[in-house]
């Protein structure tokens, strides 16, 4: 630790109490594992602030039980619970939905209890990142501080659904919590049911969407109904705006508490922990810090995303970053925290790409601190499709009229090959990968580029005669038709990398990625069909990011109408979604010209005038 800072050292022993129950306002009772400050096998009669995590997956599970033991021999009281239907606490689990005034009469209960000296912060990640923040929004008044890992801003706009799509991991979690209900755990043929279930989830998937009563979701009904629900609540309306979902409502009510936002450029959760710092830091008064690293879902301590390699730097120690900032908040402690800038940001891209001991792709970066996010010195800067397959700077002229058609064809989709996602194992991989096909990998038919197929538009600029840093928001605009009312417009950006001896036929990495179902081209509360053959001005947002495209590689942006099974396919029928049976090919068509000028917008940084 560098001279002037300081931390809890490691001071006492670990003394746990197991299942203490807290009474809800309902009167239904959650129960907790409670980690002390012991010496000699006592607890410490002394108050402590107190850390708080809540769990849909066991807080009895080795990790939690670690974590629990960390923070209290370093002198805090860690209390893990287990959330409302899971596990050892009482009622009904409908998924993050209902955890707001658990997590308020949570925190309130153990402000009141003689070892909490009033303060109590919490912590968590995924689950238990967004959690935090849904109790945030009922401002509990002995909340602290939090640290909000991989959490939500809104599970309408960019978890649960993109952009109107159904981000398809969610239906194999389903699949996966139902597994460790209460009902399987209570009955071995309902447990042997869903274990068999699970491990065919590959199968679910290909039959999707999900019909009532026909999967063993059936025998625990509360899961299968949330799995349908999200499934078939297409529009933003109340169902989404619940406290648990849609934090973004509710940012006036948010508590003002000194907060981390962690995250990772390949989370599943990348847009909405950024949305969540640009938002709250400028509403609130207290500290908001953004710390974004290269990682895929809650791999902190991994030093690679996929195929993509960062190196020793690329990773943390998870437990030392909390106590940092809980030792600087809650005891006032001069640690690393205290030099965080409010964005401290893991720019990827600095590798020379050659293939590292491991076998992967040193594509590399580095760790820097920014005033805000996005960075005050981006250029918002438009990089325009062409019908030659170029992208540039240069808007389309008349020589560009003709748009570039394709089919899209619902019973084959683009399969996906890596990007932001969690919860899809074994069927979805997170992360960067060279986009070529893959036979271990879900619905790849062949080992040849995405972009071979005839469904997939590829634009790209030259080779970049210097670096170029691509760091913050990325939307896409797309002039487009379709012969169907209503599908699915992709595009994904790409770092293309030169032939070299270790990749002779050169790379292609995915960077980030999104979709917009056009029936919501106008507003997510009413969808509007479209007029087949008509031409329509998409816009939609991609996933923030932060790359560098080294000199000599090029920035490649290709469009589709499909990604799966990360997205759900598109029917193309208009039909109501979650619920149709029939299937239209449709004929797309992609603009380029003076008058519909398609493009990607890149926030450049470092931009020379």
């Amino acid at each position: 630790m560098p001279a002037g800072y300081e931390g809890s050292p490691q001071q006492y022993d670990a003394l746990r109490e197991n299942d203490v129950t807290a009474p809800m306002r309902d009167g239904v009772r959650l129960a907790a594992d409670i980690y002390r400050p012991a010496i000699d096998g006592r607890a410490v009669d002394v108050e402590f602030p107190v850390l708080l995590e809540r769990t849909p997956y066991d807080k009895t599970a080795p990790g939690c039980s670690a974590r629990g033991k960390y923070f209290a021999r370093r002198g805090y009281v860690c209390v893990i619970q287990d959330v409302r239907g899971r596990f050892a606490s009482e009622g009904e689990w409908y998924a993050f939905a209902k955890e707001a005034p658990d997590g308020y009469d949570t925190v309130e209960w153990l402000a009141a209890q003689p070892w909490c000296n009033g303060s109590v912060g919490t912590m968590g990640d995924s689950y238990g990142g967004s959690d935090q923040s849904a109790l945030a929004t009922l401002n509990p008044p002995h909340l602290s501080t939090m640290v909000v890992a991989v959490g939500a801003s809104n599970y309408y706009h960019c978890s649960m659904r993109q952009n109107g799509a159904l981000e398809q991991r969610f239906m194999i979690y389903a699949f996966r919590m139902a597994t460790t209900s209460k009902e399987a755990l209570a009955n071995p043929e309902i447990k042997a049911a869903l274990d068999k279930a699970f491990a065919e989830v590959a199968d679910w998937v290909k039959r999707a969407p999900l019909k009532r009563g026909v999967s063993p979701l059936r025998l625990v009904p509360t899961y299968e109904r949330w799995a349908l629900d999200i499934l078939q609540h297409g529009e933003y309306d109340d169902y989404w705006k619940q406290r648990g979902y849609a934090i973004s409502e509710y940012y006036d009510q948010h508590a003002d508490v000194p907060t981390l936002y962690l995250g990772g450029w390949y989370d599943s959760y990348a847009r909405a922990t950024c949305e969540n710092y640009v938002a709250l830091s400028r509403a609130k008064k207290s500290r908001q810090v953004l710390l974004m690293g290269p990682w895929t879902h809650g791999a902190y301590e991994t030093p690679f995303a996929g195929d993509l390699e960062f190196g020793a730097d690329g990773c943390i120690n998870y437990n030392d970053l909390r106590l940092a900032w809980f030792d600087h908040v809650m005891k006032d402690m001069r640690t690393e925290a205290e030099s965080w800038g409010p964005a401290r940001l893991y720019i990827m891209g600095h590798g020379d790409g050659s293939k590292t001991y491991g076998g992967r792709i040193d594509h590399g970066g580095v760790w820097r601190d920014e005033p805000d996010f996005p960075l005050p010195n981006a250029a918002s800067t438009p990089f325009y499709l062409h019908a030659d397959g170029s992208l540039s700077k240069v808007a389309p002229g008349a020589s560009d009229a003709e748009p570039t058609r394709y089919t899209f064809d619902p019973r084959n989709p683009v399969p996906t090959i890596g990007g932001g996602i969690s919860a899809g194992d074994p069927i979805i991989r997170p992360g960067g990968y060279d986009q070529v096909g893959h036979p271990d990998f879900f619905g790849c038919e062949d080992c040849l580029p995405l972009n071979a197929r005839d469904d997939v538009l590829t634009f790209q600029t030259e080779p970049l005669a210097e670096d170029t840093e691509v760091t913050g928001p990325i939307t896409v605009t797309l002039y487009a038709s379709s012969s169907c009312v209503d599908t699915d417009f992709t595009a994904k950006l790409i770092d293309r990398y030169p032939p070299c001896g270790d990749y002779p036929d050169g790379l292609s990495v995915n960077v980030t990625d999104s979709i917009l179902r056009a029936r919501y081209r106008n507003g997510w509360e009413r969808p509007e069909l479209m007029e087949p053959g008509e031409v329509y001005k998409l816009r939609f947002e991609l996933y923030p990011t932060a790359n560098v495209f080294r000199a000599g590689h090029r920035i490649r942006l290709d469009v589709s109408s499909s990604n799966w099974p990360r997205f759900d396919v598109n029917p193309n029928t208009g039909g109501p979604l979650g619920t149709e049976r029939r299937f239209r090919i449709a004929e797309q068509a992609v603009y380029h010209d003076g008058a519909r000028p398609s493009h990607v917008t890149l926030p450049l940084v470092g931009v020379r005038g």
